[in-house]
């Protein structure tokens, strides 16, 4: 058991320890969004787009981040209500709780409006997050 809790305090640790370089830069914009969810699924809680200095970009589902479930979830970008495939950022980590997805430099976050938990099985959302 003390082994499994010093484990998880690692987990946590370099996940904060990965958080820091990217909030504490003063040239990164931000954009986030609330998941609302799509296709009779529950998806619920924040989302925000980091563009650090460098001009890198990371998508980070906050810790209240939740979905009932679903098969091969997957995180992506659309706009106005239209999924993008090519911007797929891989698949879902965790049905809950704090994740973070590097965004490859092929695609510009600029281009889209939405955060997106696709079902990639079934080609349909399952929760969609308005940036702004």
């Amino acid at each position: 058991m003390k082994n499994i809790f010093i484990s998880t305090l690692g987990i946590v640790a370099a996940a904060m320890i990965t958080l820091a370089p990217i909030s504490a830069s003063a040239d990164e914009t931000r954009s986030q969004g609330t998941f609302i969810g799509a296709s009779e699924h529950i998806t619920t809680g924040g989302v925000q787009i980091v563009k650090t200095a460098d001009g890198g970009a990371v998508v980070i589902l906050d810790s209240d981040f939740s979905l009932d479930g679903a098969p091969d979830p997957r995180v992506g970008f659309g706009s106005d209500g239209t999924y993008a495939e090519a911007s797929d950022l891989g698949e879902l980590q965790n049905i809950s709780g704090l994740q973070i997805y590097v965004v490859p430099p092929s695609i510009n976050v600029d281009d889209f409006n939405e955060v997106y938990i696709w079902c990639l099985q079934f080609g349909v959302p399952l929760g969609v997050a308005a940036l702004s």
